[in-house]
């Protein structure tokens, strides 16, 4: 596939998305049923083999990513955003970048251009948890934070990754 590092879409196949598209949708079935999907729903003949082979270089290339997400009942989740106090950015965003990217806690960690420009999700088994992990957060991380907003995501309704995100992609495509 040759997916460079920034150019995921310029070097997909329609191929590609659509077995991209099928593992997303049916991400615990065997490489066999998956042949069986591009064949009755898109009419891509593949073996198995070869089908297993496409999904480990996407996972190479990472264009496809191997999870195992929990259920999201077990645990308390919260939107952290994160403003900087410029005086000490240049001494102390580092350590902190590398904490947070490492944190267990820490399920998504991005870049934002607004005011606040680090957002994370982040989940803990209580709200005593996020509290103690706060804490620990602002004893070694205040000089660096402007300002600091959490909120408390009550209800989970979607986390996951629909197939159908990649329809357009597949559209743009010649064969599409």
């Amino acid at each position: 596939m040759g997916v460079s590092e920034n150019s995921f879409d310029d070097d997909l196949t329609p191929r590609d998305i659509v077995l991209l598209k099928a593992r997303i949708e049916n991400p615990t079935v065997s490489v066999r049923k998956i042949r069986d999907i591009l064949e009755d729903e898109y009419g891509i003949s593949l073996s198995h083999n070869r089908v297993n082979e496409l999904l480990h270089e996407m996972e190479t290339d990472e264009v496809l990513q191997t999870q195992v997400v929990p259920n999201v009942e077990l645990f308390d989740y919260y939107l952290f955003r994160i403003a900087f106090h410029y005086p000490n950015f240049e001494e102390q965003w580092e350590k902190c970048y590398w904490e947070l990217s490492e944190d267990p806690h820490v399920v998504f960690f991005t870049n934002a251009d607004d005011y606040y420009h680090w957002i994370l999700i982040t989940q803990f088994h209580d709200d005593r948890g996020a509290e103690q992990w706060m804490h620990h957060f602002f004893k070694n991380h205040g000089d660096l934070i402007a300002q600091f907003d959490n909120t408390k995501l009550p209800s989970i309704h979607k986390f996951y990754t629909s197939g159908d995100v990649l329809n357009e992609r597949l559209w743009e495509t010649e064969e599409g």
